[in-house]
Order: structure tokens, then sequence, then C-alpha cells
């Protein structure tokens, strides 16, 4: 059961998915569905890279390839 909805509401979601979309395309929105919770689980673990941090980093890995080379 899936947040209160039982195999009998699944099997009604899934024709009435096939009847708009047709099977050709049942596969592609598949992927694409796929892809897009596969992306937002990564942006979910992935640590935030603010721009501001980013900026002083490039800027440290500058001032030190300056002193060294």
């Amino acid at each position: 059961m899936i947040g209160g909805m039982g195999m009998p509401e699944l099997i009604v979601i899934l024709v009435i998915v096939l009847v708009i979309f047709g099977a050709g395309k049942l596969p592609e929105i598949g992927a694409g569905l796929g892809k897009g919770i596969k992306n937002f689980k990564k942006a979910t673990q992935e640590p935030l890279d603010l721009p501001e941090e980013k900026s002083e980093r490039t800027e440290a890995a500058t001032d030190t390839k300056e002193k060294t080379g």
C-alpha cells in the first residue's frame, strides 16, 4: 500500500496513463521519471556549493599557485 492506495487504485491510474499517453510513450516517461528521481537524490546528498565559497576556493588556489610558481 502506497500512501493509502492499494493495488486496484494503482491499476486504475496505470490504465488512465496508458489511455492518455499511449503504450509507446511509457518507456520514455519512465526513463525521464527515473532520471529525475536520480538527479533529485544526487542533489539532496551533495554538499551545498555556494558561489561565495567557490570563488574563495578559486582565489585561494590562484594565490597558492602564484606563491609557488
